[in-house]
């Protein structure tokens, strides 16, 4: 591929992201400031300056407009620096280093996230307004869930329901989302990363506690 055409690819798609980046923009104004049956397609694409056949184009519906593009919340770089690190463990064998690997990716996720943060915060917005669209949110997060757990798979070299991959997504998604909720509330001042180290820091001390195996089985057997 030539030098040309790599540069074009690049400003096509940086030019797809920013017309993306201008429906959501819309879109969750006008759901501020109307509520979400408060207007219509037509109006998003006047504002945004596009076509009805543009703006499905680049989502199905205003809801999905609203909610913005999921693809665009994984960054490939990262995730990509995330897999190379477990490049040296054995295939089916879960790396040494999967658990700091884990708090790494959701650093690095963490200072990407604060270049959108003021998009954040106006989604958080808009939800509070229309709580139904949280249904579409959820879908979303289990659509992004899904798809960690694939690239987690590949990465230690066994299969999407692995035990532990399927734990290492529950975890981290719940800290990460845990983390984000108590970084928006109202009147928080710490960090996005001091909360998220600090919850990464508790399931570690509850994890490390011992628990008798034996016992459970027995309690189970009694049953």
């Amino acid at each position: 591929m030539s030098n040309s055409a790599i540069i074009e690819g690049g400003l096509r798609e940086r030019k797809r992201a920013a017309t993306r980046a201008a429906i959501t923009a819309v879109a969750r104004s006008l759901t501020a400031e109307r509520g979400l049956h408060g207007y219509t397609v037509e109006e998003v694409c006047e504002q945004a300056d596009i076509s009805r056949r543009t703006f499905f184009n680049y989502f199905p519906s205003k809801e999905d407009a609203i909610i913005g593009p999921v693809d665009d919340e994984l960054p490939a770089e990262i995730f990509e620096d995330f897999i190379r690190a477990g490049a040296d463990s054995p295939a089916g064998k879960i790396s040494a280093s999967l658990l700091s690997d884990l708090v790494q990716l959701c650093l690095d996720l963490s200072e990407r996230m604060s270049s959108s943060e003021e998009e954040t915060r106006q989604l958080i917005g808009v939800v509070q307004k229309e709580p139904q669209l949280m249904l579409r949110i959820i879908g979303a997060s289990e659509e992004r869930e899904a798809e960690f757990s694939r690239m987690l798979a590949a990465r230690e070299g066994v299969s999407a329901d692995h035990p532990v991959v399927r734990m290492a997504v529950v975890l981290a998604g719940g800290i990460a989302r845990r983390s984000s909720m108590a970084y928006f509330s109202e009147g928080n001042t710490r960090p996005h990363k001091e909360l998220l180290l600090e919850n990464f820091a508790a399931a570690r001390t509850l994890f490390s506690q011992p628990f008798d195996l034996s016992q459970s089985n027995t309690s189970e057997g009694a049953q």
